[in-house]
């Protein structure tokens, strides 16, 4: 099991059932650019439904005879969802197959087929749009409100959220036993998989300690600074109130580091800091490093863009939002609600008094 990570603004408030139906879960993938229109590459924009994103990728893989080693996506997209991503297949020498064969089992929608010079490499997209639908809802609506309006301004601390763990933590846990195996030989996804979610959980833990002392969104003397939108970093040795402006602004947060190897640009008092929290890691930390990963950062906040949220009159609360590569609506929701999964009506959600009901504000 993952701990559950503490919250900027203290445990949630309201209960909420998630995913009723994958129509509950939309995403779309913007690329943040268009395809050159020719090209080795064939580019798809393609709707899945009850499909992760390998699972697509196999299936690309059989109908166009390509290796799944020349098919690129950004992101990965969860399974019990509505999404719209991009991949690219590589067709140098081979015929272009009837990509409509993708949507032979009904699960698959092909939106548009072009070509690109390049393979798409991971996380180069810009965003992803959400469209949430979450039902059932029981609790406070005016608190709800008010962390509505919270997570609009200030956004939400940049959690990797649960998928990356697994179901109930199955993938993190099979990870620490592949690396007490001293890495024994997985697949190449299976590996990929396994050495994000342990540097996943390290980055967690870091930024853990940032919300429990209401640092996550607020730069420090020392910190590793990240501006937004981009991968520029600079170390902040001295934090002034032209830097902490712009912190306030979103124009730069503090970043945390996602484990592996090269020296690190942050103060020896953070570096400090960092080994203190990780304490009890040792090993985790030196397996990423003799894997090959390379030190890198991580934005402590998450901005969440164009924001908009409706109650609705079946006690549903109807959510949109754009989130940056990399970014998860689960950590925004988990700033709102105590969600879980299934069917409405399946039963009570645990941590929700029974007794709480829906009450919007003026209600009897």
């Amino acid at each position: 099991m993952i701990p559950e990570w503490p919250r900027a603004a203290g445990p949630p408030c309201a209960s909420a059932v998630l995913r009723s139906s994958p129509e509950d879960f939309q995403v779309s993938e913007e690329l943040g650019f268009e395809p050159a229109g020719e090209g080795e590459h064939a580019f798809l924009h393609l709707q899945k439904r009850g499909l992760n994103t390998l699972d697509l990728v196999r299936r690309l893989a059989q109908v166009s005879g390509v290796p799944r080693r020349d098919i690129g996506y950004s992101g990965l997209k969860d399974r019990n969802a509505l999404t719209r991503q991009w991949f690219s297949v590589r067709m140098a020498g081979r015929q272009e197959p009837d990509w409509q064969a993708l949507a032979s089992a009904g699960d698959v929608q092909v939106l548009a087929v072009s070509r690109h010079l390049r393979k798409l490499r991971r996380g180069v997209h810009r965003r992803n749009r959400f469209t949430l639908v979450l039902r059932d809802l029981a609790g406070d609506r005016v608190v709800l409100e008010e962390r509505l309006q919270r997570v609009r301004a200030r956004g939400v601390p940049n959690y990797f959220g649960e998928q990356r763990f697994g179901r109930q933590g199955a993938t993190l846990q099979q990870a620490r036993e592949w690396m007490v195996s001293r890495g024994s030989r997985v697949s190449r996804e299976r590996r990929g998989l396994y050495l994000s979610a342990l540097r996943a959980l390290l980055f967690n833990r870091l930024l853990a300690a940032r919300v429990d002392s209401g640092e996550w969104d607020r730069l420090l003397p020392g910190d590793v600074c990240m501006l937004q939108g981009t991968r520029s970093l600079f170390s902040c040795e001295e934090v002034d109130e032209k830097l902490r402006a712009r912190a306030r602004r979103g124009d730069v947060h503090p970043a945390l580091p996602l484990v592996g190897r090269g020296a690190s640009p942050a103060s020896a008092e953070r570096l400090t800091w960092q080994a203190g929290v990780l304490a009890g890691e040792e090993a985790t930390c030196a397996f990423l490093e003799e894997a090959g990963l390379e030190l890198g950062w991580r934005p402590a906040r998450m901005p969440v863009d164009d924001f908009s949220w409706r109650f609705c009159d079946d006690r549903s609360l109807r959510l949109q939002m754009a989130l940056p590569a990399g970014g998860y609506a689960t950590a925004v929701l988990a700033e709102l609600v105590r969600y879980r999964e299934g069917r409405p009506g399946a039963g009570s959600t645990p941590g929700i008094h029974p007794a709480a009901i829906w009450q919007a504000p003026g209600e009897a």
